[in-house]
Parts: structure tokens; sequence; C-alpha cells
């Protein structure tokens, strides 16, 4: 059978006289009388059977078995502090979201005063980067990035934001110099653009079910939002998802170039989770979702069809 433990409120007194070395700056610290901080030592010694404390000239020091125990009270504490300090929503000041940059140009500045309005005082700061923030040391509040397959460490929570469709695109008179494009292996050959690597068109081809690709040439351009605008600039063709790309479908300056229905990963968003009920990353992820609604994207494209 498990044995008690001592009175949480005697563990407590003992642990900051420990720590401040004075039963006076204990009380204080605690809201409670010397006396009464003496009266938790002396009984947590007699619940426990052993001297914690000793005099010394005009106060207290903790006995050598006393400070091997404190060491580990002030580990436990330290712990439930923690704990505490996770679980609670915290009162920010402002909101660090780091962004890969196409969808931070092309979806949520754009928008960001939505956002702004919702946070109410609350000041934000938007940071398009490639790079993975490190939550351990507080570079980021939360991520937004595309990943092909969520791996998240057990300390972080993600959400699945959207999983667009994954097509490619050039400008009209690009794709009139080419009219007889109908299927995706008929892009083989032609002017690809492409971001960090040949990484990403070499999975599109094999997803649409193009099983023999040549080594792939082209720019590497590093930012969708850059290959993007490279492909509305008639240099080639480029991959883009609606969220990128649906202001320049709209107005003409992009046309997606041969039928498919290819995903390659999805918009997370990621944080600490200790932090995912805070209430400004709740806004944040409903304002994101209203934002990445693909349902509500291919309604206003049906809406711009029927009317033109």
């Amino acid at each position: 059978m498990m044995k008690r433990l001592p009175s949480l409120s005697a563990l407590k007194a003992f642990e900051a006289v420990g720590r401040t070395q004075s039963v006076r700056a204990a009380g204080e610290e605690l809201s409670i009388s010397p006396t009464v901080v003496s009266r938790h030592l002396h009984n947590l010694q007699l619940d426990l059977g052993i001297d914690l404390v000793e005099p010394s000239g005009r106060g207290l020091s903790l006995t050598p078995t006393g400070q091997a125990f404190h060491a580990q009270i002030s580990q436990a504490f330290g712990i439930l502090r923690q704990a505490v300090k996770d679980i609670r929503p915290q009162q920010r000041e402002s909101l660090n979201i780091w962004c890969i940059p196409g969808i931070a140009n092309r979806r949520l500045l754009p928008r960001l005063s939505e956002l702004q309005e919702r946070l109410k005082t609350l000041e934000i700061t938007l940071q398009p980067t490639l790079s993975r923030p490190d939550f351990g040391r507080g570079e980021a509040d939360v991520e937004i990035v595309y990943l092909a397959e969520l791996q998240t460490a057990h300390n972080l929570q993600a959400t699945l934001l959207a999983q667009p469709q994954v097509f490619p695109v050039a400008s009209p008179s690009f794709r009139a110099r080419y009219p007889g494009l109908s299927k995706p292996s008929d892009l083989l050959g032609l002017p690809l653009i492409h971001e960090e690597s040949t990484h990403q068109w070499e999975r599109w081809f094999a997803r649409a079910g193009v099983t023999a690709v040549p080594p792939l040439r082209g720019s590497r351009l590093w930012h969708a939002h850059l290959a993007v605008e490279a492909a509305c600039l008639g240099q080639g063709i480029a991959l883009a998802n609606r969220f990128l790309v649906e202001e320049d479908l709209k107005t003409g300056r992009l046309v997606e170039i041969v039928p498919s229905d290819v995903r390659l990963g999805g918009y997370y968003l990621i944080a600490p989770a200790g932090h995912w009920r805070d209430p400004s990353i709740l806004t944040l992820r409903n304002w994101l979702t209203e934002l990445l609604d693909e349902h509500a994207i291919d309604a206003s494209d049906a809406t711009m069809r029927t009317n033109s």
C-alpha cells in the first residue's frame, strides 16, 4: 500500500526555507507568519522521523540529509510550476508566427488586418522563412509549414489546415506556344521552374502516373512565390496550389496547363502542446481554418466561371 505524502504546505515551507535560507523570507514569500513556517518544519520532521534543519547562529540551516531532500523537493516543485505554466492560457503581448514565404505573401499578408482585428491589441509578428523554429528557445509561438508528412516532437501539437491540389501553371503566352499539351507526360522536356530542388516535380510526375522521368532541368528559385512569379513572366511551368495562385488564375496571369489531381502534402499549424489552447492561438487556428477553406475557394471559382 502506498504511504501517504507529507503535508503539501509543510513541503512548500521546507522548500522555501531551503531556497531563501531564512524562515522570515520564506514566510513573506508564502504569505504566512514565521511562526507558521517553523510549525510546518517541525511537523514535517516529525512526519518523516528525521532532522532536516538545525540551528545555525540566530537562524536555521539544512542538515546534510535535509540538503539532499531539498534538492529533490526543489526539482519536484520546479516540475509542478512548469506544468502549471504550460497548461495555463498565457496573456500574451505579441504573437510570433513563423510561416513559409509562399503562403505568407500570397494568402496571409493581404488579409492580416482581419487577424489583427480579432486579436485586438495583441501585436502580430509574421516572419516568412523556410527555417523551422526552435520552440524550446522561444523562437516562435506558432509555425505554419508545408509538409509532405507530419513528424512532430512529443511536446508539440499540430493540426492539418489544408491539403490542396498541386498542379502545373504557366502564363497564357507560354501556354499558347505549346498548344498540344493535354497530359502530365507532355510536360517532360519543357522549361520547368523548381523551388530548392527538382524533387517536387519528380514527386508530382510520379503521383500523376508518369513512370519514366528523365533528369529534370530548369531554374531553381527556392521560394514558391518566386516560382509562381517566374511562371507569370512566361519563364516556364511552375508547380503551385490554389492558395498561391488564386488571384493570378482569376486575373488571367496564369492558366492551368494540364488537368491533374495530385496532392503532395499539406499546410500544418504547429505550436507547443502546453500553449495549444491559449486564446490567441485558438483565434489564429480558427482564422487560418477559414482563410484556407478549400471549399470556399472552389465555390468562388465556380461563381467566377458562371459569371464569365
